[in-house]
Formats: structure tokens, C-alpha cells, sequence
């Protein structure tokens, strides 16, 4: 983290240019058996094309509210950071109703319809595939993204003092997550470059996303994401733990 990065979009900016090739996100689900990991690189590469769908395709502007109805997944990941980049409200498990933009996985797509605004459904199928057929009223991400441009430049500039997140009814600025993240990498023994936490948590909660993403990004480290990780038993987690090279777990 660099002492001007006051959004959660800076800090993956910053993390970019300091070292594009380390490991950032490496996603297990333990009921499918996928993994996927995502160099600094490659994931602001998703973040890039996100943003530029959420702003071009999906007019959203800074202030706009995205529900995101999704689990902890390394594709929610990046629909954080994108709408951190445009400077989008990401109300997770939010209001549809309420919303200009919805993002819903398989299971929520019917609390999803209640949204008047736009409408993207994302299959969180391995390797980021498709949906067989695109759900009725929806885009499916996986069809939409891969066109989008490499490069994002928000139209307006992203203001760190105005909302940026919501999540379990608490809203909060994109300066007050950076700090947030900052704080909180100490009490997750996230001691700086190369600290490596698994994570078994929600994106539900604060402690979920700051472990499983915000915090780790803020200080130069990297998080294994761990998606139905209960479907493992300790010595499995032990094994992960060894084989990802874990520095601090949090489950």
C-alpha cells in the first residue's frame, strides 16, 4: 500500500506496479473441486474488463448501487474491485429491488428479477464458463466480459470519501474500507509482502471480505480462498495449508 492509495481500486493499482506476476487470489471450491489461481496481473485484467462492461455496457456511474448476490468467489472479487474502479456502491446480498445493477450467481436469480435495471448472471461454473442457456432476462458475464478492453479509465473521477460498500447493513466509503483493511491485517497476522491467508469465510460479513480479499490486497500479500471448505477434513486443510505455502488461516 502507497500513502496516496484511498480506495480499494488504488490499492490494486499499486499492487500492479509493484510486483504484476506474484499470486493475489487462488480460489478452491471443495465441492467441485476447481481451483484457480489469479496473478496481480491477471486479476486486474478481470477487474479492467468488469469496470469497463459495469460503465459502458451497463451506463452505471459513480454513486449507483450493484447487489451483488454472490458468494465468496474469486469472480466476486473482481465485481468488488470493479465497482470500486467506477466508483459504483457494491451492496452485497443487497436489495435487488433497490438497486441499479444486479449481479446474481446460479441460486439467486429469481430474488434477482427484482431489479429494474440492468441484470447480469454469472454461471461460477470452473474456468469461468457459460451458462448452457442464458437465464431468461439476464446477460451472462462469461458472454459479455471477454470483449470488454483490457484498460479502464473511469469517466468521472472516484471520490475515496463517498460510499462504496455495503455489507450486513453497515456502509462505508472507499477510504474507510482501505483503512479498514489496513487495521485489520494485523489481528490477521498479515505481516506485509508475502503473507499468504487462507480463508474459509463469507463475503457476507466485513471480516469475510476483508480477510478474503481487502485485506491481503493492502498490504502486498495474497489470500487462498476456500469456498465450501468444510467439505474438508483437517488433515485435507492441513495439506492445503502445506502445499499453498498458508502463513495464517482464518475459518
Amino acid at each position: 500500500m502507497n500513502a496516496t492509495d484511498r480506495t480499494p481500486a488504488d490499492l490494486l493499482r499499486s499492487a500492479l506496479a509493484a510486483d504484476p506476476g506474484r499470486p493475489l487470489v487462488t480460489f478452491y471450491d471443495d465441492a467441485t473441486g476447481e481451483r484457480v489461481e489469479l496473478s496481480v496481473a491477471t486479476f486486474a485484467n478481470w477487474v479492467a474488463k468488469t469496470a469497463n462492461l459495469l460503465q459502458g455496457d451497463l451506463a452505471a456511474q459513480p454513486g449507483d448501487r450493484v447487489a451483488l448476490l454472490l458468494p465468496a468467489h474469486w469472480q466476486t472479487a473482481v465485481w468488488l474491485l470493479a465497482c470500486s474502479s467506477v466508483g459504483a456502491i457494491a451492496d452485497v446480498a443487497g436489495d435487488p429491488a433497490a438497486a441499479d445493477v444486479v449481479v446474481s450467481g446460479p441460486d439467486a436469480l429469481e430474488a434477482a428479477r427484482a431489479c429494474r435495471g440492468e441484470r447480469i448472471a454469472l454461471a461460477l461454473r470452473p474456468l469461468g464458463g457459460r451458462f448452457p442457456a442464458v437465464p431468461e432476462g439476464f446477460a451472462d458475464y462469461a458472454v459479455e466480459v471477454p470483449s470488454q478492453g483490457d484498460r479502464f479509465a473511469p469517466f468521472s473521477p472516484v471520490d475515496p470519501d463517498e460510499p462504496a460498500l455495503i455489507v450486513a447493513g453497515a456502509e462505508m466509503s472507499g477510504a474507510e474500507v482501505t483503512e479498514r483493511a489496513l487495521g485489520d491485517a494485523p489481528g490477521l497476522d498479515l505481516t506485509g509482502p508475502g503473507s499468504r491467508l487462507l480463508s474459509g469465510l463469507g463475503f457476507d460479513t466485513w471480516e469475510g471480505l476483508s480477510a478474503g480479499l481487502y485485506a491481503p490486497l493492502a498490504v502486498g500479500g495474497s489470500v487462498v480462498l476456500c469456498r465450501h471448505l468444510g467439505e474438508l477434513d483437517e488433515e485435507g486443510i492441513a495439506k492445503r495449508i502445506e502445499s499453498e505455502r498458508v502463513t495464517a488461516t482464518v475459518r
